[in-house]
């Protein structure tokens, strides 16, 4: 795993309770949350998993700690734009399904 050593936290120190942290191990995401507590006499911490609910304790010196990647921009295309006609009250658009004139009686 190619770690971002700006991303990487080396001691609990570093950390605030809110900071957002995954916790990583042999390449692989085994926690991810908010910190909720900091130990920082014994380099542990307790965060909110974000998968689980539940509260785990962190141990900073057996995992990779990163703080989260910003999220990169949006390669979703703008939606199209809505065109409303102002007379849309006298002359409607369309009619509904239910009132169209070939299936009245």
């Amino acid at each position: 795993m190619d770690v971002d050593e700006a991303r990487q936290i080396r001691s609990s120190a570093e950390l605030n309770v809110g900071d957002e942290i995954e916790a990583w191990h042999n390449g692989k995401l085994f926690h991810r949350g908010p910190v909720t507590q900091t130990v920082t006499g014994v380099d542990l911490f307790w965060i909110l998993d974000a998968r689980t609910g539940t509260r785990r304790l962190i141990d900073a010196e057996a995992l990779v700690i990163l703080r989260p990647a910003a999220p990169g921009p949006a390669n979703t295309p703008a939606p199209a734009p809505v065109h409303t006609s102002t007379h849309a009250s006298t002359h409607p658009s369309h009619m509904p399904l239910f009132q169209a004139p070939s299936l009245v009686g």
